[in-house]
């Protein structure tokens, strides 16, 4: 048996900035995995954690009679601005797109919707929650972003019949 004696190793703590982060990560998966899943509320409104800022100019489309007019009362307070129709010339924001099963295709509305969108601005499918009438599948949404050039960044339970998914135009140089 050998009797060799080994250094003690030496561990390098994790820098501070990086602990942050991690610790930051979690939590705010965590609390955002038990909002959507209704186990906690949540106190910040819908249309800040849809990032939406002052001044913003929002397109909508899509509008109908089963919409949720609280959260669109909600999101045009947070911007100061009332929401843009398809028939504008505008560049926008963000778009916020209600779809429905039998809407048409998903395709041609995102193809639409980025006709009008800045470069960094987000695009907010809105699908009727599952057991709704009119819900969406996700794999739909999955589907038709890469088609038009978008990726999807995050869903969220956005009101009490709806779920918001964010889509957002794929980086340069990324395959």
């Amino acid at each position: 048996m050998s009797t060799k004696k080994y250094a003690p190793v030496q561990e390098k703590p994790l820098p501070n900035t990086l602990v942050n982060t991690l610790v930051n990560t979690l939590v705010n998966t965590l609390v955002n995995t038990l909002v959507n899943i209704g186990l906690i509320g949540w106190t910040i409104p819908v249309a800040m954690r849809m990032d939406f800022a002052k001044g913003e100019l929002v397109l909508e489309v899509g509008l109908g009679p089963d919409c949720d007019a609280a959260l669109r009362d909600e999101i045009m307070k947070m911007t100061g601005t009332k929401f843009l129709e398809g028939s504008t010339n505008e560049v926008v924001d963000a778009v916020l797109l209600w779809f429905r099963e039998d809407d048409g295709d998903l395709v041609d509305e995102l193809m639409d919707a980025t006709a009008y969108l800045s470069e960094t601005g987000p695009i907010w499918v809105l699908t009727p929650k599952v057991g709704r009438p009119g819900h969406v599948e996700p794999s739909d949404i999955q589907d038709a972003a890469p088609t038009c050039g978008l990726n999807q960044t995050s869903t969220i339970a956005v009101a009490a019949d709806w779920t918001a998914t964010r889509l957002v135009a794929r980086k340069a140089g990324k395959r």
